[in-house]
């Protein structure tokens, strides 16, 4: 009998002036999320939104450790984003800078997520706080269309957590 999943139920508020608060239950315990979200070949199963393919998912899963993402879309354009692990409580807790690949950027233009994992009765809640740089980066990443992306994203997440039952 399949699983069944939440699709589309991350909710997100602002806090402050510069942080972005997403809010996500997963019907799979907190040990399959993490592998989901920490594992390169599990990555390029969710993390293209399904608007595009994965070409690039290189993890060095280890606090100073890089991660960068590149998916190619179906028109061609090439859409990348990097960073540094700056924090790793296995199964718990995952801070990491994140850069989008874009002319003009410098390190210095980073958001900071901070993404913490609990689980209760076999449901794992994600809460990632996204700490951009200055209140306009922030409205302009809202302004992209992201929430319907990540939307996209974490149901696929989840049907890969799901699958690892």
């Amino acid at each position: 009998m399949a699983t069944a999943t939440t699709q589309g139920t991350a909710t997100v508020e602002l806090q402050g002036d510069r942080e972005i608060l997403v809010t996500r239950e997963f019907n799979a315990p907190k040990h399959l999320v993490y592998r989901t979200i920490t594992e390169p070949e599990l990555v390029k199963r969710w993390w293209n939104a399904k608007r595009g393919e994965v070409t690039t998912c290189e993890i060095d899963l280890r606090v100073g450790g890089a991660w960068r993402y590149v998916m190619v879309t179906p028109d061609g354009q090439e859409v990348g984003f990097h960073g540094t692990f700056t924090e790793i409580v296995p199964e718990e807790r995952v801070v990491q800078t994140e850069l989008y690949e874009m002319p003009g950027l410098t390190e210095d233009d980073a958001n900071v997520n901070s993404c913490t994992l609990t689980e209760h009765d076999g449901r794992t809640t994600m809460t990632v706080v996204v700490r951009a740089v200055s209140p306009e980066s922030r409205t302009m990443q809202l302004a992209t269309g992201m929430e319907a992306g990540m939307q996209d994203a974490y149901d696929l997440l989840e049907e890969v957590a799901v699958s690892l039952a």
